[in-house]
């Protein structure tokens, strides 16, 4: 009669880490953020109400267009901005838009065998990481829409920037915080942050990670 022989399973602990990342940009940033009045545009079309017409205000699609950390102004103008700006204006960047990056940088690149599990690596934990830069200006693009269309988009421009988050990460799991750090600047290079970024045939938003 043949003995069962039970094996023992040894389970490693979740050994959690942090650590501080600053990622720098090599080229400049270019924000886009789906905000609350198209949102709304979205839905009313949805609804088939009537669409109220009013003229196009660029300035106002370019403030919208930011993350916004601090208050927005209430008026859309080029000197309501500038004054934001006078008293220390924030905006920020999606955390869940960078870890993409360097997901799909590290996939692209073949040093993972697919996106989720380096999304299951490590977390990025807050909703918006704050830009910092020298310059934020406003830039005009002719996009391609449905049907063949073009329309012209008003959006910020970052220039000089970069941002600083923690990072959360299993010292036990599967990937060493060196090779975290790897993975981040493959991101910044095949891929990037942002509109018209590296990974969608543009020049924007690449970066490195700042080891200073």
């Amino acid at each position: 009669m043949t003995k069962k022989v039970e094996e023992e399973i040894v389970l490693k602990p979740i050994k959690l880490k942090e650590v501080k990342v600053t990622i720098k940009g090599t080229t400049p940033l270019v924000v886009n953020n789906f905000n609350e009045k198209s949102r709304q545009q979205i839905i009313d079309a949805q609804m088939k109400k009537a669409k109220t017409k009013e003229l196009r205000n660029p300035v106002e699609d370019f403030i919208r267009a930011n993350y916004w950390l601090t208050e927005m102004p209430t008026e859309f103008t080029t000197e309501a901005f500038e004054e934001a700006l006078k008293k220390g204006a924030k905006f920020g960047f999606p955390a869940k838009g960078i870890k993409a990056s360097i997901a799909s940088g590290a996939y692209r690149n073949g040093m993972t065998k697919d996106k989720v599990s380096l999304y299951g690596a490590f977390l990025i934990p807050q909703e918006l990481v704050e830009i910092n830069y020298k310059e934020v200006v406003m830039r005009e693009d002719y996009v391609r829409i449905a049907h063949g269309g073009t329309d012209v988009r008003f959006r910020p421009q970052f220039n000089d920037w970069s941002m600083t988050f923690t990072i959360e990460y299993n010292e036990n799991g599967a990937y060493s915080l060196e090779q975290i750090i790897n993975f981040i600047n493959v991101g910044g290079f095949s891929c990037g942050l942002g509109e018209m970024r590296v990974e969608k045939g543009g020049n924007f938003g690449s970066y490195i990670v700042d080891t200073k």
